[in-house]
Order: C-alpha cells, then structure tokens, then sequence
C-alpha cells in the first residue's frame, strides 16, 4: 500500500485526488491536505470583486465531497515538509508519505512593492476568495465616492488576464450605472505591450487589446515599473504618479513558504523545477503541479514579469502525475506521460470577450513559433466563460477529473492536456 498526499485543494489539488482515486485500487491510501474548507473556482473572482456574482455561487465544500469517495481529508496548514524523511508537518500532526503533490496554487508577494495590497497597503486583489470579498466591499464604497480608477498589476506580476477583465468589466458596471464620464480609468503593466501577457509571440493579441481599450476610452501605461504605492498615489520610476480612488493590482506570485525554506529545493522565488514527468529533480517522491512550478520566461522584459499558468495548464499536470504515478506503482501498464502546457484563456469584457490561446505556452527555442497563437474576440467569450464555470463546478461536485467528452471536445479545438 502506497499513501500519496496532495497538498491543495485548488483547480490543480482536487481533480487531482480524484484522477488519482479513478486509477488507483482502494488499498493505496489518498490524502488531501488544504488550509482552506472550501474550494473556489478562482477564475471568476473578478465577478465578484465587482459585485456582479456572489462568492457563494463559484465555492464547494471540500470535505463531503472527497470522504465519500474514500479520499482522507486534512484541514490545516502545512508548515514543514522534510523531502527526505519523506514527512509534511500539518500544524501539530506528522504525516509520512510515498509520494506528495504540491499543488497550492500561488502566495501571493505582497510586501514586493510597498503599500501593494489591501491588508498592509492601499490597492485591493482578486487572487484568493478573501481578497475579492475586500476587493468588493471596497467597489461598493467607491461607487458611493467614485474617483480615479487604477487597474494593472506591479513588476514581477505573471497573470495578467484577470487586470484587463477587471479593467473591462469595471468600465461597463460604471457605464450601466451611468458613472463612467466620471471617472477616469488607467491600466498600469508592466508588460512591454497589451496582450504580452507573460509570454509574447501572440500574434494579434497587441492588436486587439489594444483597440478594445482605445474603444473604452481606458488610458493605459505600458512598461511600467510601480516602485511605491501611497493611500492615494501610485508612484512609478520615472516619476511619473498616478492618483486613485480605487486600485486593483496584481501581485507577483511565490512559492509558498513550506518550499523556500528548504536549502535548493526551489528557484529564488520559491518555485518548484520539475521534470517532464512533474517531479522534482532530486526528489523522486516530490511533484509539483499548477502555479507552483517553475517555467522560465521565454525572453526578457525590460520590467521583469513571470509566466502564466492557466488552469488548463494545471489540469494537464495532474492528470499527468496522476498518470505516472499509478505506473510508478504497477497499477497500470503504460509509458509516463507529460503535460503539454498548452493553454487557453477565457477573458470576460462585458459586452465582448477575449480567447487567448497559446499551444504550447512557451515557443519553440529555435524558432521562436508556436504550434497554435491566436486571440479571438465575441461575446461568446462571455458565453463560454460562463459555463465552462458551471461545467467546472459540476465535475468536482462529481467527482471528476478530465472526462473522456472534455478530451474530445479540446481535441476538437486542436488542443490536448498531456502527451
């Protein structure tokens, strides 16, 4: 008997328990550990940061959900893990494993810019559930006082896809409320050009952003390099300041703390190298999955930024390890399997909407090219955001990973989750 611990219960931890129980017989013991009770489909906090869906309607309870498919569920923080004892400490409780998944999405670097954040600092989030509860209370009293509205993300920042729908969704709520010839809105990147987002080489994507934030009348600063942020100035480099209101701005993300502590085991910025196969180079037991891996820029950027990883990306990396460790184990009979990292991003700007699509997210290294680079616009971007997120909760309210229709259907797209 083998017992294989996931660390996360996020969009990569809990499909991956449940990929994980699908292949491997009862007798192999699977723990999820998380420090949250719930799950939240963290895609759609942008929605409720501005009160347009309730926080409710987008979180499961995790619990119910794993026990009754005899999956073992640890409420807690992990505070130490020991890759050689193979040991995690969960507050007060040590658990030995065989194999361990780490799969706890991003902590969030905060204390990166000062003032950045809405604990300790000025600006509001939409990075964890918590965060976007702040982010909304703080929308509704500027709604009552609005002023200047800042939107965009600060250096070292690697998912930009939530600012710009924070950015286009805010400009239809003020125009629906007929408050938009108001208020002033900015877009503050780091990003060398709209559309960059993290990665580069994506064909019209400049282009398109582009026009959609000429069209909203949303001022924009490109290159930006925020280095201090005030209650109610953002001060850049150059000199440059910008006054507001009301700031959302992304954070760059860090491994979590349980990782850096550990002498070599992650980058600088507490990041996990694994290899194709999701695991750690020096810990065979040891994986990693989702935005806790490292994946290096594919250039630099005169402002440092990161890159991505997209839900699907995630998914493909569970399935894979999921995959690779019930062979690890004799249970199925196959050759290892790898993520593609291929990913498709859903951006939802009100009366339209956005589809990155970027296969694989990193281009070739010689020729610089993508299999796949396109961005495409339409409401049925809303559309299909919309109900990928309903589809999304109603897999983990079953208890399924990746289905066998899911596959096809992003087959049918060109698209595969691992190889």
């Amino acid at each position: 008997m083998a017992h294989i611990v996931v660390i996360g219960a996020g969009i990569g931890g809990l499909p991956t328990v449940y990929e994980l129980r699908r292949l491997l017989p009862s007798h192999h013991q699977i723990t999820l550990i998380s420090n949250q009770p719930l799950f939240t489909f963290i895609p759609s906090l942008p929605w409720v940061a501005l009160n347009l869906i309730s926080l409710q309607r987008i979180q499961l309870e995790i619990e119910p959900l794993v026990k009754k498919r005899g999956i073992h569920w640890l409420l807690g923080t992990v505070t130490k893990l020991d890759p050689k004892r193979q040991q995690i400490t969960v507050e007060d409780e040590i658990i030995t494993y065989d194999y361990v998944i780490v799969a706890t999405g991003a902590e969030l670097a905060l204390d990166a810019v000062s003032g950045l954040g809405p604990e300790t600092g000025s600006t509001q989030s939409i990075c964890n559930p918590h965060h976007a509860k702040q982010a909304s209370q703080a929308w509704s009293e500027f709604l009552a006082d609005p002023g200047p509205l800042v939107v965009g993300a600060v250096p070292g920042a690697s998912c930009f896809g939530p600012a710009y729908e924070f950015a286009m969704l805010a400009d239809q709520t003020l125009r629906r409320l007929q408050q938009r010839d108001r208020i002033s809105i900015t877009f503050v990147t780091p990003e060398p050009y709209l559309g960059h987002l993290g990665i580069g080489s994506m064909a019209n994507s400049q282009a398109l952003v582009t026009e959609l934030m000429a069209a909203h009348n949303i001022n924009v600063l490109e290159n930006a390099d925020i280095c201090h942020i005030s209650p109610d100035t953002i001060y850049l480099s150059n000199s440059q300041t910008l006054p507001f209101k009301y700031a959302m701005l992304l954070p760059p993300f860090r491994g979590p703390s349980f990782l850096r502590q550990i002498p070599g085991l992650t980058d600088e910025k507490g990041f996990l190298p694994v290899l194709p196969t999701g695991q750690h180079p020096d810990y065979p037991s040891l994986y990693g999955i989702g935005v806790v891996v490292q994946i290096n820029p594919p250039e630099v950027t005169p402002i440092p930024i990161g890159v991505p990883k997209t839900g699907q990306m995630t998914e493909g990396m569970g399935m894979a390890v999921a995959h690779n460790i019930a062979c690890e184990l004799g249970e199925i009979s196959s050759h290892l399997m790898s993520p593609t990292l291929e990913a498709m991003c859903l951006a939802d700007f009100g009366q339209t909407g956005v589809c990155f699509l970027a296969a694989p997210i990193l281009p070739d290294a010689i020729t610089g090219q993508r299999r796949k680079a396109i961005a495409l616009q339409g409401k049925w971007v809303s559309w299909s955001k919309t109900a990928f997120e309903q589809f999304f909760l109603f897999k983990m309210r079953h208890g399924w990973s990746v289905p066998w229709f899911e596959r096809l259907a992003l087959q049918g797209l060109g698209l595969s989750l691992v190889q």
